[in-house]
């Protein structure tokens, strides 16, 4: 069974004991710091090794690497084999700086956004319009409603009822 599978099995298990769970996310929270501390250290470096490899690299299990890849993917200028990854598999860790950013964001995972590794990648404005860009993609904008008695949005001068809006 490819590694995915095994992680996700493991990690989003509804039948496991909650205190278990709750120990695997928080130690796995703290280990995916310390990673992308190291990543962001040198952005520009594109990382590369099989998954074992890497696992090693950061002193992490292969299903903690595997989470990572997993979380990571979307972010990745070239997205990894992840649906069928091994401890063989070879996977790069070249990621896109401003979409990890995002991502982050998106993830509500403050404490990846908030590295002070970002600082020496974008100064504060950057990371501030990246954040409002992000959060501005999530907001849904209702148009306005436009009522019979209102002046028709064709432009015509007429009220709306009286014009498209006609049944």
């Amino acid at each position: 069974m490819a590694l995915l599978q095994d992680w996700r099995k493991m990690a989003y298990d509804e039948t496991a004991d909650k205190n278990k769970l709750q120990q695997l996310w928080t130690a796995y929270f703290q280990e995916e710091k310390d990673i992308y501390a190291q990543l962001l250290s040198s952005p520009d470096e594109e990382v590369k090794g099989t998954v074992k490899e890497l696992a090693d690299k950061y002193g992490v299990t292969v299903m903690t690497m595997t989470g990572f890849l997993d979380g990571i993917d979307e972010s990745l200028i070239t997205p990894n084999p992840i649906e069928e990854l091994e401890e063989d598999t070879v996977v790069s860790l070249g990621f896109d700086k401003e979409k990890l950013y995002k991502n982050m964001v998106a993830a509500e995972a403050d404490w990846l956004y908030n590295l002070e590794q970002w600082n020496d990648i974008f100064d504060e404005d950057k990371r501030k319009a990246l954040y409002k860009e992000q959060k501005a993609s999530t907001t849904i904008v209702k148009e306005a409603k436009i009522y019979p008695n209102d002046p028709c949005p064709c432009g015509s001068g007429k009220k709306y009822k009286k014009c498209c809006g006609k049944k």
